[in-house]
């Protein structure tokens, strides 16, 4: 893994609700890729590329309990995977969001 970047190359808005200072790539890998997935910009996608590996980041993905649609059909398809093979298709929540009825 390369130490070229640090958590403050990526956008600053992704981890208002975490302490920046305790995150690390190694440590926090899945909730950096998570964060990125959901809310990044290309720059930060760039990022999680390059420190992590697409092999990385397709099996962490590939766990989520959750990720929207949009996200889900763009994953599925750069990794030419069913969108059946992510934790979150298969596992769906039971009870839908207020706002998505």
């Amino acid at each position: 893994m390369t130490n070229k970047y640090t958590i403050n190359d990526l956008s600053v808005y992704l981890f208002w609700d975490m302490d920046k200072v305790a995150m690390d790539f190694e440590k926090s890998k899945k909730s950096i890729i998570y964060k990125v997935l959901e809310y990044g910009t290309t720059q930060d996608w760039k990022i999680i590329k390059e420190v992590y590996g697409l092999e990385e980041i397709k099996q962490a993905a590939i766990s989520f309990r959750n990720l929207d649609p949009v996200t889900l059909a763009f994953l599925s398809n750069y990794f030419q995977l069913n969108k059946t093979d992510f934790r979150c298709y298969t596992n769906k929540l039971s009870a839908q969001n207020f706002w998505n009825s």
